[in-house]
């Protein structure tokens, strides 16, 4: 992998836990601000699409166009999951669960799908990432699973990560296979999630306004955090990272959002959480020697 792929995934990891984080505040409003957040996506990044249009640099084909549609359900089925585990159940459950069962799932559809061919290397970094995900969550405590709302959690985890795992495996082959630009396949899958969730608003626009009182300048972080953290991932896609290792590298955000946890939050951070830290690192660092 190269050095500018690596400074891609980095970078998306930071940006990946600050809209994670956002996110968790504004649980209780559900499907009303994953819609607030994608039209700020929406517009947002629009004059970027608009200038690939008008430099000719789309070229729609009937793949094209079916990969960008079933890249949009998906990441919308993710995004309602995703909120609603975090309305039921605690962030430090759903979080590593979903983080840490999507890479692993993302890299056996990279062997079976793409045909990419795994390394012995590689196969421990993802092992790695997955022990140091379960670490920096649990504290060494599984009970941390099993305590009232930790079995919901799980299992909401489980539904977001096969949903992780699936629009990777489908992103990553429109924008390697099919060559679609990053920030139009993700423009697209945001502006297909805001027509398919518009009705819900448009029911009774007044209890929506209602529910996201106080939650705008929320919904406006995860509006331009979450889509420019995963068009960095595309990009180091499109660079010619190999999926296997770019989907356990993203996981990096987990180890990120312990430390803002412990910088900004103030949490106590504990052994067991720098272990798992320091475990992601080793992890890294097996990953991009791969």
């Amino acid at each position: 992998m190269t050095l500018a792929s690596l400074f891609l995934i980095v970078l998306a990891s930071f940006f990946h836990a600050s809209w994670n984080l956002l996110a968790k505040r504004a649980a209780s409003v559900g499907p009303v601000f994953v819609f607030a957040y994608n039209l700020i996506a929406c517009v947002a990044y629009a004059p970027w699409v608009l200038y690939l249009l008008a430099q000719g640099r789309i070229i729609w084909t009937s793949a094209g166009i079916g990969f960008v549609l079933l890249s949009g359900v998906i990441h919308l089925t993710y995004s309602l999951c995703l909120q609603r585990g975090y309305q039921v159940a605690d962030l430090s459950v759903v979080y590593p669960i979903a983080r840490g069962t999507g890479p692993m799932l993302s890299s056996i559809g990279a062997f079976l799908i793409l045909g990419e061919t795994p390394s012995g290397t590689g196969l421990l970094g993802l092992a790695l990432v997955v022990a140091g995900l379960l670490l920096i969550a649990t504290q060494g405590r599984l009970a941390a699973f099993t305590r009232p709302g930790g079995q919901a959690g799980v299992r909401w985890g489980t539904a977001t990560g096969g949903l992780i795992a699936g629009y990777t495996v489908v992103d990553a082959y429109a924008v390697k296979a099919l060559g679609i630009a990053p920030v139009v396949l993700d423009w697209f899958s945001n502006l297909l999630r805001f027509f398919l969730l518009l009705p819900l608003v448009l029911t009774n626009p007044r209890r929506a306004i209602e529910s996201m009182r106080g939650h705008w300048w929320t919904a406006m972080g995860v509006g331009l955090l979450s889509p420019l953290s995963y068009i960095l991932v595309l990009a180091a896609l499109t660079g010619g990272a190999p999926l296997s290792l770019v989907a356990p590298m993203r996981e990096m955000s987990m180890m990120v959002g312990a430390l803002m946890g412990m910088l900004i939050l103030r949490e106590k951070v504990g052994p067991w959480r720098l272990v798992g830290c320091g475990v992601l690192i080793a992890s890294v660092i097996l990953l991009s020697a791969s």
